[in-house]
């Protein structure tokens, strides 16, 4: 097959999406196909908006067997106060192509409307970055091809009829672009219930689930992490990785381990992964006693092997996220047999089974969320009995393998519909 993938960023940017297009298209290269990926040439997230945003040079190259476009982003001062006002005018292909979040690239605007792409479906991610996912439709169309859309949805909380989130990840032009795809890719009950509620129809949407491949995440040196962070080998550490920001909980369980520590609970907390501006802001609001900064500590983006480090070094994973579709990292620390402490928020309301395999929160609930940890600051038997039922589901319900070949087969029953009905 021949396939193009769509994506606002790829390795090496950082993030869940795009760590799964790059995993997608080295499986397909493997499997003998034929994939071309279609990117900005950010690195940083805010690379979309501001210059001062880390890119790496636009080109054309290959990467591990896959062909990388990388094109270049219109960025000027001001732009997404601009671009604001514009994207209110009510037409949905423009709204998608105004949306200030976007990675806004004429290169990739201008390659879509090719028709000399020797293409036989095409394949966009990810909400809420529209742009991508335009061109993708822009391209899809003009060579007659199957228009494939794996959004991500962030769902939010599920008690709050009127979450900011959901709202978001729901709006007009992204529902439009939903609407306009032919296959629609899931991961969990909850974001398949969400594409089903706007009435497309149930033969286009393919509950698929995301996987974890142990060998990546595991096998750390636990004594190497615990000096490196000052912390005695008895000691609780509390881990959370992600993007530090409001929307992953990152400020949440700030809040939280602030509870825990005036309760006189003994515990450490180790924040890895970028901080966000609105992460610096609590942080700084928060002004930790000297105490406090000494059980926290911040270490920065990991490599892959101080990810599996860290994994090792704590005792209790937390990702108190309001915004994950699924939750890649909670699968990385069952692997390493971890109990987790989330919200019951998007798709990890459905991805952990409360009290069996970890602890959830109701979404927002700070309170609740310092009660939950503490009671596995609390409980050595109840932090090895929901890790060890965590990793037990690992091979038995998130294996790679399995989750890419679904896509592929998926992509390959549609070609032959297609040819069937070309044919007739």
């Amino acid at each position: 097959m021949r396939i193009a993938h769509f994506i606002q960023r790829y390795p090496p940017a950082l993030g869940g999406s795009e760590a799964y297009c790059a995993r997608l298209s080295r499986f397909l290269v493997n499997a003998g196909d034929h994939v071309s990926v279609f990117t900005s040439n950010a690195v940083a997230l805010d690379a979309f908006w501001s210059r001062s945003g880390a890119v790496v040079p636009a080109a054309i190259g290959a990467e591990d067997g896959v062909k990388v476009r990388r094109y270049g982003l219109l960025r000027w001062p001001g732009r997404r106060y601009m671009l604001k006002p514009l994207s209110m005018i009510p037409h949905r292909l423009w709204q998608c192509l105004t949306l200030p979040c976007n990675p806004i690239c004429p290169g990739m605007w201008r390659d879509a409307g090719r028709t000399d792409f020797s293409v036989e479906l095409v394949h966009a991610s990810a909400f809420p970055y529209a742009f991508p996912i335009i061109c993708a439709r822009r391209l899809a169309r003009r060579l007659g091809v199957p228009f494939f859309l794996t959004p991500f949805l962030h769902l939010g909380d599920p008690a709050d009829p009127a979450d900011r989130t959901r709202r978001s990840y729901l709006s007009p032009p992204l529902t439009w672009l939903l609407r306009e795809a032919d296959f629609i890719f899931v991961q969990t009950p909850s974001e398949r219930a969400a594409v089903l509620g706007l009435g497309i129809a149930a033969e286009k949407v393919v509950l698929q689930g995301l996987g974890v491949d142990p060998t990546e995440c595991t096998g750390g040196d636990r004594q190497a992490a615990r000096q490196m962070w000052g912390v005695a080998e008895n000691d609780i550490v509390i881990g959370h990785l992600a993007n530090l920001s409001r929307e992953k909980g990152s400020t949440d369980l700030l809040i939280a381990f602030r509870e825990l520590m005036e309760r006189g609970v003994a515990a450490h907390l180790v924040l890895a992964g970028p901080a966000m501006p609105n992460f610096g802001a609590v942080w700084r609001t928060l002004e930790p006693s000297p105490r406090q900064r000494a059980c926290i500590h911040r270490i920065g983006v990991l490599t892959d092997q101080q990810k599996r480090d860290f994994f090792a070094g704590i005792d209790i994973f937390a990702l108190p996220s309001r915004s994950d579709s699924f939750g890649l990292v909670l699968l990385e620390a069952w692997a390493n047999r971890k109990p987790v402490v989330a919200y019951r928020a998007g798709g990890i309301a459905d991805l952990v089974h409360d009290e069996q395999d970890g602890l959830l929160a109701p979404c927002g609930a700070v309170v609740a969320l310092a009660a939950a940890l503490h009671r596995l600051c609390q409980s050595d038997t109840q932090r090895t009995n929901l890790g060890a039922n965590g990793q037990a589901r690992i091979d038995a319900e998130f294996r790679w393998p399995d989750k890419l070949e679904l896509v592929r087969k998926t992509y390959q029953q549609a070609l032959a519909f297609r040819n069937r009905s070309g044919a007739m």
